[in-house]
């Protein structure tokens, strides 16, 4: 029987917990294993996944080799690689509830007219984080919300779903890989090794506003992201407030969306100027990495353009 869905796991060299607890929660779905297949892509981990993860409890699983570093030529590999006409990507930190798939393949069903839509995703610390860090929680994909949300408009972000757990239409991803070979900078928007830029999802997702349908998210579809303590320092945080804010830009500008350019005027610049000192320092701190990446990609953009 043809797969409705394709699972697609994305990993370089896996905490090999963490991924156990994925791939259980995968085993556990309450949609029928003939309906969905899984596709394990080992992106040039350091050890062959193959020889050391059993997928064989799913008959219709493959372990594939992709030695192209980074998350993107990781996805697009999937993709290519995929039989179902929904693909849902599962990062190898997220831990779907049991009926996640189900879910999804119903909102494949009763919303033809979405084309990337996600779910909630809620945190499972190593350690408990401190206080100061929920402020800062958007950025490590934690969504948490109380009613279903959709939109066709494109940098609608209330409704588009991130990377942990996104679910695309087969027609969403095979025009994503058009727009990467058409503009193969884009491959560089996302994950590569320890590097943090990001996006990648975001222009998948909006991918689905190209060809005419939406981007949603749903209260009832729910995983757990994993999340390792190293994760909620303020330096690892800091790293990722600056990947955040150069990585917007430059995914934007992909879409046809220049960045103002423009001088503020001079009241704007006192009236940031006396914002920026009412916050504390560690607020300071956060707010110039955000300004540090955006101002590296705007100078990227201006050089590219000249």
């Amino acid at each position: 029987m043809q797969p409705s869905i394709s699972v697609i796991i994305c990993t370089h060299n896996p905490k090999h917990d963490y991924l156990d607890k994925v791939l259980k929660a995968l085993e556990s779905q309450t949609l029928s294993l003939e309906k969905w297949e899984l596709l394990l892509v080992d992106n040039a981990s350091a050890q062959i996944l193959a020889s050391e993860i059993d997928l064989s409890w799913h008959s219709q699983s493959r372990h594939i080799r992709e030695e192209q570093l980074g998350l993107t030529p990781a996805r697009l590999r999937g993709i290519k690689e995929a039989k179902g006409e929904t693909i849902v990507f599962v990062d190898d930190d997220n831990v779907l509830d049991l009926d996640y798939l189900e879910l999804a393949s119903q909102v494949s069903i009763d919303y033809p007219f979405i084309g990337a839509w996600g779910g909630q995703i809620r945190p499972e610390f190593e350690e408990q984080p401190p206080e100061w860090t929920k402020l800062y929680w958007w950025m490590l994909a934690i969504r948490e919300f109380d009613q279903d949300k959709w939109s066709n408009l494109l940098y609608c972000y209330e409704t588009v779903p991130c990377g942990a757990g996104i679910c695309v239409r087969k027609t969403v991803a095979e025009k994503y890989i058009d727009l990467l070979q058409n503009d193969p900078k884009r491959v560089a928007l996302d994950r590569k090794g320890k590097k943090l830029i990001s996006c990648g999802d975001l222009d998948l997702a909006f991918t689905s506003c190209d060809i005419g349908l939406g981007t949603g998210q749903f209260t009832k579809m729910k995983l757990i992201h994993l999340m390792p303590s190293g994760r909620l320092t303020e330096e690892y945080l800091l790293r990722l407030a600056e990947a955040n804010g150069y990585s917007s830009p430059i995914m934007e500008s992909f879409r046809g969306k220049v960045p103002n350019l423009s001088k503020p005027s001079l009241f704007r610049r006192l009236l940031k100027y006396c914002k920026f000192w009412q916050i504390n320092s560690r607020e300071h701190r956060f707010h110039l990495a955000f300004e540090r990446g955006k101002n590296l990609a705007i100078q990227e953009l201006i050089n590219n353009k000249t």
